[in-house]
């Protein structure tokens, strides 16, 4: 979502305005024990990046480094590794040699950019390599195609979705396919939000908001939250394009944003931000086919009045599901049961405002919640048997925290 449409919102429930960044050096935030990658006692210790908004759109100053505690869950005080502007989505290679960050900029610009750095593995420092257009304004997503090739980026302002190949080294080159996203765009309220709600800002022009191979590589999956439409293209993986498209209309308004596969292929599950529903569909992998199979909200029965989607996860045995509710400020998490149905299973507070994106660490016992507004991470233990999160009382600060993943040492 645009940082404008956020500040739109945030002014219609009379939110203060957010401060500018200051100036300055690479450095360190937080109260955490300090970053120190060379002592002993961490070797085992995972590394963390976590991307911020940056400059008028937020708090933050660029990509920050952590380590994890793999027993406790505790990080580390961060250390700044990047000032690329609004890095609010991360992606690494599959080898998690090099890292790609988006620069979600909003000022005006017609295009964003992506960024690509080298990763030092012995203490995590990033290099930058190159900087490149991501060929749309506000680039909001990216990922790394299966086979190491290709950077997919979803372009939210400029309503698009590109292909940029990966060179020697890990630098990007310009883009080998570019596909804006046509039709008309959806209602304006929500056809399956709640009583009350007034999630209504994102249906003006078509909106790309994730794209991502699924496991086969041979089909690359997007959304486009202003269409009302998931996405399934063919992938020519020698020539970096994307073809002959595989729409599946979603209930008008409701604002289709990320989605994830089942480990097994077979399932996906998209969140509708807007509606602040799931909706499970079987997979044909074979022909990259879509089939709407259950539809679910994320929200309490009882809930009225205005919510959004934001981030989804599969824990990593492939037996509950987890969503964030952003302005309801939560993690409701699922049980997957027989052919892929979601049983509502749980719910927990975030202990912060507006949790935009979340991750489960590489030992699947942590999970950690963004939460933009209230400029801070919290860390949750997974209870692997009930999918239950218990809060670690960890609150590690950052200005506007957008997107985290680890990096397994």
């Amino acid at each position: 979502m645009p940082p404008k449409i956020l500040e739109r919102r945030r002014a219609a429930l009379g939110k203060s305005s957010r401060r500018r960044r200051s100036k300055g050096n690479l450095s360190l935030v937080g109260k955490g024990p300090r970053l120190a990658l060379s002592r002993q006692s961490q070797r085992n210790w995972t590394l963390a990046y976590v991307g911020t908004y940056t400059g008028k759109d937020g708090n933050g100053k660029g990509i920050y480094l952590y380590e994890m505690n793999p027993s406790t869950g505790e990080l580390s005080e961060g250390k700044l590794v990047s000032d690329v502007p609004s890095p609010t989505w991360l992606s690494f290679d599959p080898f998690q040699n090099h890292l790609y960050a988006t620069s979600e900029t909003s000022n005006g610009k017609a295009t964003g950019s992506v960024n690509a750095f080298s990763i030092d593995r012995s203490n995590g420092q990033l290099s930058l390599l190159n900087t490149i257009s991501s060929e749309g304004a506000g680039p909001a997503h990216l990922s790394v195609h299966p086979s190491g090739r290709y950077v997919l980026v979803a372009n939210y302002g400029g309503g698009s979705v590109a292909v940029l190949p990966i060179l020697t080294g890990g630098e990007l080159g310009p883009a080998t396919d570019v596909k804006a996203g046509k039709g008309a765009v959806g209602s304006e309220h929500p056809t399956s939000a709640p009583p009350g709600s007034f999630a209504i800002s994102g249906h003006d022009a078509p909106h790309a908001h994730m794209i991502h191979s699924d496991p086969s590589g041979r089909f690359v999956v997007s959304t486009d939250l202003g269409l009302d439409q998931i996405v399934v293209w063919r992938f020519d993986a020698e020539k970096g394009t994307l073809n002959n498209p595989r729409l599946l209309a979603l209930p008008s308004g409701d604002g289709p944003r990320h989605f994830v596969f089942h480990p097994n292929g077979k399932w996906l599950y998209s969140l509708q931000e807007e509606a602040s529903t799931l909706a499970l569909l079987d997979y044909d992998a074979a022909k990259g086919a879509l089939a709407l199979k259950q539809a679910v909200s994320t929200l309490p029965a009882s809930f009225a009045g205005t919510s959004f989607g934001s981030g989804i996860t599969i824990s990593p045995d492939g037996r509950f599901l987890y969503v964030a509710n952003r302005l309801h400020d939560s993690i409701t998490h699922f049980s997957i049961g027989r052919g892929g149905r979601l049983a509502r299973a749980g719910e927990t507070w975030t202990r912060g405002d507006y949790p935009r994106s979340f991750e489960i660490d590489p030992t699947g016992n942590f999970f950690c919640s963004c939460n933009h507004r209230s400029d801070a991470i919290t860390t949750f233990r997974i209870h692997r048997e009930t999918g239950n999160l218990t809060f670690t009382g960890r609150y590690t600060p950052v200005g506007s925290p957008a997107a985290i993943v680890f990096l397994a040492r």
